[in-house]
């Protein structure tokens, strides 16, 4: 940590980074630069890795914020869902990149499952290409999903993934990626789960699945197959090195193993568990068996927001509370978690999650002169347990700024506010006879 301390970058990548002293040669690089920041009262971070989102569910947070997971799905995801058109998904995904920019994520992992027309997919990518971030579609798919409408075919999941590959993969100078997501492994028939892991061991991708999000998802796939969620992941062939194990609530001794021994990665997203009840994951544990645990808002659908801020102190403090120890996760570690150990699950180490020279030059400045937040003994735990994402004012992707004094500088905002809401209003009159709940404004 240098304080005061300075970033040189050229390009998209990071040439210098170091303590200022105002010498010779920091003098002739201030003066040679084509633009300078003064992060005076600023701390300056690298860009957080958000591992896990929806972005489509920004449309939906707030319908309804007292139920269990599987009411939530049918009773609000779903049918919000169906209703939705590709303009929908473009909108919904652009204010979900925008809010993930403005808290500090240069990177996203988007769970994409919904495919009710073909040019969903395209949307949400389009969206991740207009907002500036950097964006990883897991393309999610599932042949036996609770609702049928969301259903596809194996041929039409793989079909559909390949054409996403040669259309999207490096696209926007190499920020857009895409992955391979079976949604989970409850409503994934074990076949296609085993093709899904030939499929990603081919094209070198990597899996991004919900496992034990619950504990009924256990008793799902023990009473279907006579395996714990985790232990059949492994068994079809999808547990490796590339792979993310969404949320991991509920592994037990013997998966927490079989994850650090097959080198995956847990994707923990701390308020989603809170909000729906699901449980508490063993992060401790995790981290000190030396499994790579990356953080992840969820969707706005179970969150309600995507502050990747806000996630940092409800990491620290459910764990200290879910095990009585004040000593667990100091703020360091937590920040590790976002940027370092999201960098590794992204398989993206060699370029991202630090600032080191010859690294991408993406990085985030946080206003610690705030009110809430200073006077400030150590920057770390300004981070964690006073900053959120209303303090971000500089986020910088691939050395292009995206978001200067905290507002985006690719997109009007107000004018896509104003669009989404609009089609959020007809979403809900057309739902509203038939769910109430979308009646409902409390």
């Amino acid at each position: 940590m240098f304080k005061p301390g300075y970033v040189y970058m050229e390009h998209d990548t990071i040439l210098e980074v170091g303590e200022w002293t105002g010498g010779g040669r920091q003098e002739q690089l201030l003066r040679e630069a084509v633009s300078t920041y003064d992060a005076s009262g600023k701390v300056v971070i690298p860009g957080i890795v958000n591992g896990h989102t929806h972005l489509f569910q920004t449309f939906m947070r707030g319908v309804s914020d007292h139920s269990p997971l599987a009411q939530w799905l049918r009773e609000i995801i779903w049918p919000m869902s169906l209703a939705m058109e590709p303009e929908d998904f473009y909108l919904a995904a652009l204010i979900g990149c925008i809010e993930n920019l403005k808290s500090g994520a240069t990177y996203i992992m988007d769970h994409h499952y919904i495919h009710t027309f073909p040019e969903n997919d395209a949307s949400v990518l389009q969206a991740m290409v207009d907002s500036g971030i950097r964006g990883h579609l897991a393309r999610g798919g599932s042949d036996m999903a609770g609702e049928v409408r969301l259903r596809e075919t194996e041929e039409q999941i793989f079909g559909a993934t390949d054409r996403l590959l040669d259309e999207w993969e490096g696209a926007a100078q190499g920020r857009i990626r895409i992955a391979l997501g079976p949604l989970n492994l409850y409503g994934c028939s074990r076949g296609y789960l085993e093709k899904a892991a030939v499929f990603s061991r081919d094209r070198g991708l990597i899996s991004h699945v919900h496992v034990a999000e619950t504990s009924e998802q256990i008793e799902n796939t023990m009473a279907r197959y006579g395996r714990r969620n985790l232990e059949l992941l492994d068994d079809v062939g999808l547990l490796g090195e590339r792979t993310q194990v969404v949320h991991g609530v509920w592994l037990d001794d013997g998966e927490l193993e079989l994850i650090r021994d097959k080198g995956a990665s847990v994707m923990h997203c701390p308020v989603s568990n809170m909000y729906l009840a699901s449980g508490v994951a063993r992060v401790p544990e995790m981290l000190r068996m030396g499994i790579n645990v990356a953080l992840g808002t969820d969707g706005p659908g179970s969150n309600n927001c995507q502050d990747n801020l806000e996630v940092l102190k409800f990491t620290a403090c459910l764990h200290k509370v879910n095990e009585l120890d004040a000593t667990l996760l100091p703020p360091m570690e937590v920040l590790r978690m976002a940027t370092v150990n999201g960098a590794k699950a992204v398989g993206r180490s060699h370029d991202l999650g630090t600032l080191e020279p010859g690294k991408k030059a993406d990085l985030v400045t946080v206003d610690m002169m705030k009110a809430h937040i200073s006077p400030v003994h150590r920057a770390s735990s300004a981070l964690v347990y006073n900053a959120n994402g209303n303090d971000v004012d500089l986020v910088i992707v691939g050395g292009q700024v995206v978001v200067e004094h905290g507002k985006s500088t690719w997109i009007d905002e107000q004018d896509v506010l104003r669009r989404a809401q609009a089609r959020v209003d007809a979403l809900r009159s057309k739902l509203a006879g038939t769910y109430p709940i979308f009646a409902n404004h409390d």
